[in-house]
């Protein structure tokens, strides 16, 4: 049966048939591939659309990624405005739009693939900062690319603490302009995408001075490149920082401003405005600049860490069963590697934790969605949360999936190694994550800082946001676990991460206030607490997966099949994280010793388990083979082929090795002479 449904779309194998030791595993799945695949695209419809679009982005030549790993920098870049350019082309043909549902699965056809998504955060902050008036002027200039637009807030010098920022915006009252500039070197725009070579316009942050008086970060739209010939506008110095680890088609760029000025209206002021006379109105709340970050970071979660993390649990277990090395019994043939417990236990954990993000993505955006309801009703009381959980799942997920997906390239061995798996692109991409829109560090602690505040207000009585109720629960000292099956009931384990999660956060705000009355100024006492504070948010936010997940297994009643698999998964993400972080579950004795034993049986029982049904969990994923653009996890599983096949693409394969007439030659030949 899951032969028949996985058969229907065979992913655009190129090689013909499928590797025996692949198909069989597809054989023996416990469960409805496609069934799985419609359930996590929230219903058999949008499969079909997911898979329709796929298939138009795929059957268009300008959208090949074929060679990609044989490019330079400038033929990547190029390569990503043909795409984007086409891009709009092929969505008004298709009748697809930027805010439809379509947009996802373009992107994650391209991989992301593609310039101008930095335009994206241009239109997305002029909504959402923008005034009425701003938005019917900026958006249909934006959206039909009259103009490309950038974000530029990081500089030089600082990064996530926006009230650090440099650059200068001062209210010149006589010309009703706001006069730019970049002080300092530390002050330079530096890393904003599209900035370096495409972008004519963007939302720049700079502090506000009106009448001498800071007001802070405010955004403001600056032209910085002519709409006639693209050259740079006058005060304007722009250009590209130069090679990264990855993002190659990216122009990360750098700006210096000189005395440029721009219009009063050119404020971004649905919550803000400097009237004609000077006089500065706010509206709703001040951390309300912090809402593009906000969805910026929502967003980035599904797209550039659970889909990289899908794709390399794909490729390293689809890999992982076609590969075979040594005997596991002596007189048989070599044995799958995915059949060595060491290997499932480097590869199974990664994927159950790939579905439990999938499931808490889904979760944070749902937040979002209330939370911006809200907002638009100027009702702004669901900010600190959604501030607080953007940026602490943002830490969590990009950490927890770059080291993920680490262990499924070097799962892989040597063939994991190069740049044809897919593997190490999809590393740096992820490793990027943990560094753009927020450094984990300080996100984990802006995390900590309301968990401390919900703590302190809960212990007193007083109401807190639903996600952080438990903070006031009053749970057992000890975990009731009995036996080893005890710890597969997700009452025992989420119990327990509530129990570890709730302990730190409260001894952490013990030792907090401690230090405050024992003088310590309350800077310094935040200071001596703050790795215990990143712990503590750490655990909040693995809590909240692990709580997540299993709801989200117990409304799958209707859907045995998959509930018993997805339960199975749930259970191995929850032990992992016992068996894994032992010290903190076992700090206060709440489990013990033999507990912790009894974890770890369970924890490697299912092992054994989940091996039974990974490639039918990685098939559910519905990657094809050109999004996977991997010669080691394509559907067909004919590994070694297409190694070989596609290192014969390498343009060093087609010419004659430049080193040879200037170097070797002369090298051989003087030796040939003494022969």
């Amino acid at each position: 049966m899951a032969l028949m449904e996985t058969g229907k779309y065979s992913q655009g194998s190129v090689l013909g048939s499928v590797n025996p030791d692949l198909a069989g595993e597809r054989q023996t799945a416990s469960f409805s591939v496609e069934k799985l695949t419609a359930w996590l695209d929230g219903g058999a419809e949008r499969t079909q659309l997911r898979r329709a679009v796929v298939k138009a982005i795929e059957r268009d030549p300008v959208f090949s990624r074929e060679n990609q790993y044989f490019q330079s920098q400038n033929e990547r870049y190029e390569a990503a405005v043909r795409k984007a350019v086409h891009l709009q082309k092929k969505m008004h043909e298709m009748g697809w739009t930027d805010d439809g549902p379509e947009f996802k699965y373009i992107y994650r056809a391209l991989s992301g693939d593609l310039a101008f998504l930095l335009h994206r955060i241009f239109i997305r902050s002029i909504s959402v900062l923008g005034s009425d008036k701003q938005i019917a002027k900026w958006i249909p200039l934006a959206t039909q690319y009259q103009l490309i637009g950038s974000y530029a807030q990081t500089e030089l010098g600082h990064g996530t603490y926006l009230q650090g920022l440099e650059t200068t915006a001062v209210f010149d009252i006589s010309t009703q302009e706001f006069v730019l500039n970049t002080p300092n070197i530390s002050a330079m725009k530096w890393w904003p995408g599209d900035m370096g070579r495409s972008a004519t316009h963007t939302v720049v942050f700079a502090q506000l001075y009106v009448n001498g008086k800071c007001y802070g970060p405010h955004p403001f739209i600056v032209q910085i490149r002519s709409l006639q010939d693209h050259s740079l506008c006058p005060g304007i110095t722009a250009g590209d920082i130069g090679p990264k680890m990855n993002f190659e088609h990216i122009d990360n760029g750098y700006l210096m401003l000189q005395n440029v000025r721009v219009p009063r209206e050119n404020m971004l002021s649905k919550f803000c405005e400097v009237q004609p006379d000077g006089t500065y109105v706010r509206r709703g709340s001040q951390k309300i600049n912090y809402f593009t970050m906000t969805t910026v970071r929502i967003s980035l979660i599904s797209d550039e860490v659970v889909i990289p993390l899908m794709k390399a649990c794909t490729i390293a277990i689809r890999y992982s069963v076609v590969r075979r090395q040594s005997k596991l019994k002596p007189g048989e043939q070599e044995a799958k590697i995915l059949d060595y417990q060491t290997q499932q236990e480097k590869l199974l954990p990664q994927l159950a934790a790939a579905y439990a993000f999938y499931f808490i993505s889904d979760y944070l955006q749902e937040l979002f969605n209330k939370g911006y309801r809200e907002i638009q009703r100027k009702n702004f009381d669901m900010l600190p949360e959604l501030h607080a959980f953007s940026s602490g799942f943002k830490a969590m997920i990009t950490q927890y999936g770059t080291s993920a997906v680490e262990i499924c390239l070097q799962a892989c061995g040597g063939h994991g190694y190069s740049l044809l798996s897919g593997l190490p692109s999809l590393y740096t991409k992820i490793f990027a994550s943990c560094i753009y829109e927020g450094e984990n560090t300080i996100l984990l602690l802006q995390t900590a800082r309301f968990l401390i505040k919900c703590f302190m207000a809960a212990s007193t009585g007083q109401p807190v946001p639903p996600s952080v109720t438990y903070l006031a629960a009053v749970t057992p000292e000890k975990c009731p676990a009995k036996n080893k099956l005890d710890f597969l009931s997700p009452d025992i384990y989420t119990e327990a991460y509530q129990h570890m999660a709730a302990r730190l956060i409260s001894s952490t705000a013990a030792k907090l206030q401690d230090l405050i009355q024992s003088g310590v100024k309350k800077h310094d006492a935040w200071n001596q607490c703050t790795v215990q504070l990143a712990q503590a948010a750490k655990a909040h936010c693995h809590y909240i997966t692990v709580k997540n997940f299993a709801e989200t297994v117990e409304k799958l009643e209707t859907q045995p099949g998959i509930q018993k698999i997805m339960k199975h998964l749930c259970d191995l993400f929850a032990l992992h994280g016992i068996f894994s972080n032992a010290g903190v579950f076992l700090h206060d004795g709440y489990i013990s010793g033999a507990q912790m034993d009894m974890v770890t049986a369970s924890y490697l029982d299912l092992l054994a388990v989940i091996r039974k049904d990974a490639v039918p969990l990685v098939d559910a994923f519905d990657f094809t083979d050109k999004t996977l653009n991997s010669a080691l996890g394509s559907y067909d599983g004919q590994v070694y082929q297409r190694l070989y096949e596609w290192a014969q693409k390498s343009p060093t394969n087609k010419q004659m090795s430049p080193a040879y007439e200037r170097y070797l030659k002369p090298l051989l030949h003087k030796t040939l002479s003494k022969l």
